[in-house]
């Protein structure tokens, strides 16, 4: 790509931009020198890698990756052999390669939808160990610690000996009355390296010792006193010992991660492609940025595009954004579209129109995909991959080279050609300009035709009519105009494709404050042709403009319709969705039931089974048969049993849960006599006595009457037992509301029950497209109620739940209404 393109694109802008989105130095610095790629597999790759950092960046907000300035110098540190790097620098060193590992971990936990960028973080290698040992060695504020190694630790403590007993010492002045006397403060200093006493010079002699120098006005002396020299001079010859082992301690940690070359220069490069990749997208998520699709026929199809540097999220991050006047408003967006056969499009209209800025938004939009950043258009845009870009904008004629304007213009659009290597996209603003307009116009056609005729594509503004002629009447050139508003003349900046377009001088002008003389004058200058020529143009561009906006009204009505045929499909499939739920419950509540009473059954089998063992061993016990009286009531009572777990399933009531296994009831005193509550030997089968006959006796159990010996009788009761208190139960069948209408009455339920109960109401309600229903509660206690609430309003099929109004039974009734 030439540099002078990239620059009349303003490509710098926007790779600026993207460079403001680094979070290391390294990518940064990456980014300083980002250029578009003419290779199609790199840019698929490049707008591949960007699209699944786009999809983590919506997952995770925050990226891992992090590194300062100090990592920048503790990296060129580290290719410095021999040199130990600072402490700040070592632990900045090691948060930027934690920071990397967790980027790491990141990726690979998504490696399935993002498996080229998951490609790039696998080439990192971790730093644990190194780390570790940076962090163990050195505290937070940068201090080599003194568990960094036994001999620092050693030094440090001779050290903190050594300087308590000189400080000792030097206190000893300070507080002698002897000496305090001849000080000029009472503190203890440091001079070149050395602890001294502030002196008056007039008792320079008074205290025996060594000079280190005055106070600037000359009036104070830095005395070391002879009773330290020796002290202070082995601090001095500690402190060097501390320096080097701690100078020891910062190679061997730095030495760490030099030992590693090669792992370390593979992360470093696999970190910089993650943060270049991550600028890129969060640049492409700032002006919410589609991928464009890669074309392979030359078509460039840009839906609603829109000029980056126009949009305010971009704008505010352009380096030079405090000098700029803030823009709030978003641009407006213009379809650029040059589709095969068409190889050129032509785009004329009104000054101040909107033309260059198109012209601008068209190639620089093509140079950010090829640089791997998303655009600012709609899905399903499509750009060739360029080999080469040419921009023939604004006006750079110079006086030193005698370059006049169409001088400089000739002069780039011969170095064009020369240069051009397909596939190419060259654009020209004002082709032509700058010299006779009959001529100008003429050489632009054939500079047009020229590019199109090479396979270049082609896009250009002009005002001039020849131009405007050849892109209405010649195959494979494409005419656009931007519109105006009829009324006041101001532009719309949309684009209308096949429109010659006018250039409205006088209209504009007129707009902008120009005298009306000088416009009837300019008017009068016209020739006839000239005028109904124009006259005829700005018909045939109202009717356009007309034409495009039905179209855009009918793309409108369409879009509604669309939207409301979705809507009814989405109530469709809610609708289906509601359905296949009941059926589930409906199937899990069957489920349930089978389960419990294939439980039951089991149980039934289980005791006929115990009973008919007990049978067997009394009848072992005793010669006599068992009565038949007895074998028939255990095959009537097993037959019941099941009769009643089959008729419960059949009708869709719950199965009884199993009677828990109770102790045998207290025996109770005296001989037994008519009436008397008993129970029948091993059976447990409980009775009431009818007759005695002997030794034997007449049981009634359960309406049954059989024979039992008395030795197999056991009293458990009086002839004056109570009688079994009744017991009402209602089952709810299959498909049996167990509310009335849109009501459900749950009062004097359990909280459990009323749930079940709402539940099966709410499907029903559903099911028959009820909107609203009643559930009614109570007062009470206010625990039916606030469980009641909770529960409803985190039922999906529930949009809300509240206490009724006052005349429809308030707090002791809560109104539901249910979603469509």
């Amino acid at each position: 790509m030439h540099v002078t393109t990239l620059r009349a694109l303003e490509f710098d802008q926007i790779a600026a931009v993207v460079r403001s989105y680094a979070v290391t130095p390294l990518g940064a610095q990456r980014l300083a020198g980002l250029v578009p790629s003419t290779e199609p597999v790199r840019v698929a790759e490049s707008l591949d890698l960007t699209g699944e950092a786009l999809l983590l960046l919506q997952d995770h907000q925050s990226w891992p990756l992090r590194g300062g300035e100090a990592v920048a110098g503790a990296l060129d540190g580290l290719a410095l052999v021999g040199r130990p790097l600072e402490p700040l620098r070592l632990l900045a060193l090691a948060d930027f390669f934690d920071s990397v590992d967790r980027t790491a971990a990141l990726v690979e936990r998504a490696a399935t939808r993002l498996p080229a960028l998951a490609a790039v973080a696998r080439r990192t290698s971790r730093f644990t160990t190194e780390n570790a040992r940076v962090r163990k060695a050195i505290s937070q504020h940068g201090d080599v610690v003194d568990d960094a190694g036994p001999a620092l630790a050693g030094v440090r403590d001779k050290l903190r000996r050594q300087r308590q007993r000189l400080r000792g010492t030097l206190e000893s002045y300070l507080r002698g009355r002897d000496t305090a006397k001849y000080l000029q403060e009472q503190v203890v200093t440091e001079r070149n390296g050395r602890y001294v006493l502030v002196v008056r010079a007039e008792h320079r002699g008074a205290i025996p010792g060594l000079i280190h120098g005055a106070s600037a006005s000359g009036a104070s002396l830095y005395l070391e006193p002879l009773s330290t020299v020796d002290v202070n001079n082995d601090i001095v010859a500690l402190e060097e010992q501390e320096a080097e082992e701690v100078r020891r301690i910062l190679l061997a940690l730095t030495d760490g991660y030099r030992a590693r070359a090669e792992d370390l220069q593979a992360t470093l490069e696999a970190a910089t492609e993650l943060d270049v990749i991550q600028a890129r997208a969060r640049c492409s998520m700032s002006f919410n940025g589609v991928r464009p699709a890669l074309s392979h026929d030359g078509r460039l199809e840009l839906r609603n595009a829109r000029h980056p540097l126009l949009i305010p999220a971009v704008a505010r991050r352009l380096p030079d954004a405090e000098g700029r006047v803030a823009r709030e408003t978003e641009p407006v967006a213009s379809d650029l579209l040059v589709v095969p056969p068409a190889r050129a499009l032509v785009i004329t209209g009104p000054n101040t129109g909107g033309k260059t800025v198109a012209l601008k938004t068209a190639g620089l939009l093509v140079l950010m995909a090829q640089a791997g950043l998303f655009v600012p258009a709609e899905a399903g845009s499509r750009l060739p991959v360029f080999r080469s870009v040419f921009a023939d904008i604004g006006d750079e004629q110079s006086i030193a080279a005698n370059l006049s304007t169409f001088s400089w213009h000739m002069t780039s659009i011969v170095s064009m050609d020369k240069a051009l290597k397909l596939p190419a996209l060259v654009l020209l603003d004002e082709v032509g300009n700058g010299t006779d307009p009959v001529e100008g116009g003429a050489l632009g056609v054939a500079i047009i035709d020229h590019f199109r005729q090479r396979g270049a594509v082609v896009v250009a503004t002009t005002h001039y009519e020849t131009i405007k002629s050849y892109a209405t009447s010649t195959a494979g050139v494409t005419c656009a105009a931007f519109g105006f508003v009829p009324e006041t003349f101001a532009p719309t900046y949309r684009l209308i494709y096949g429109s010659p377009g006018g250039s409205l001088a006088f209209e504009i002008a007129a707009r902008l404050g120009l005298p009306r003389p000088v416009l009837d004058a300019a008017h009068a200058w016209r020739s006839t042709n000239e005028a109904r020529l124009s006259d005829q143009m700005a018909k045939l561009d109202r009717e356009l403009q007309s034409l495009d906006h039905e179209r855009r009204l009918t793309a409108q009505a369409r879009l509604q319709a669309d939207t409301a045929e979705r809507q009814l499909r989405g109530r469709e499939e809610a609708l289906r969705e509601r359905e296949a739920q009941f059926t589930r419950k409906l199937e899990q509540r069957l489920n349930e039931q089978l389960r419990e009473a294939r439980t039951e059954v089991d149980k039934v089998v289980a005791d006929l089974r115990q009973q008919s063992a007990a049978l067997e061993k009394q009848q072992q016990k005793r010669v006599a048969a068992i009565p038949t009286g007895v074998t028939g009531d255990l095959r009537v009572s097993a037959r019941t049993a099941l009769e009643a777990i089959a008729d419960r399933v059949r009708d869709g009531g719950a199965v009884a849960p199993a009677a828990p296994v109770m102790p045998p009831p207290p025996e109770a005193a005296g001989p037994l006599t008519e009436g008397d509550r008993v129970e029948v030997g091993v059976l447990r089968l409980q009775g009431v006595i009818r007759a005695l006959a002997g030794r034997d006796a007449e049981v009634d159990v359960n309406g049954k009457r059989m024979r039992v010996r008395m030795s197999e009788l056991r009293k458990v009761g009086g002839a004056t037992m109570a009688a079994a208190p009744t017991v009402n139960v209602r089952l709810a069948a299959r498909g049996e509301t167990v509310g009335t209408g849109t009501d459900l009455n749950v009062i004097g339920c359990t909280v459990d029950e009323a749930i079940d109960r709402t539940d099966k109401f709410l499907d029903e309600a559903a099911m028959q497209e009820r909107r609203t229903i009643r559930v009614i509660h109570g007062h009470g206690t206010g625990r039916l109620r606030k469980a009641l609430s909770g529960y409803l309003n985190t039922h999906p099929l529930v949009l809300r739940a509240a206490p009724a109004p006052n005349d429809l039974g308030g707090s002791a009734v809560t109104l539901v209404e249910l979603r469509e």
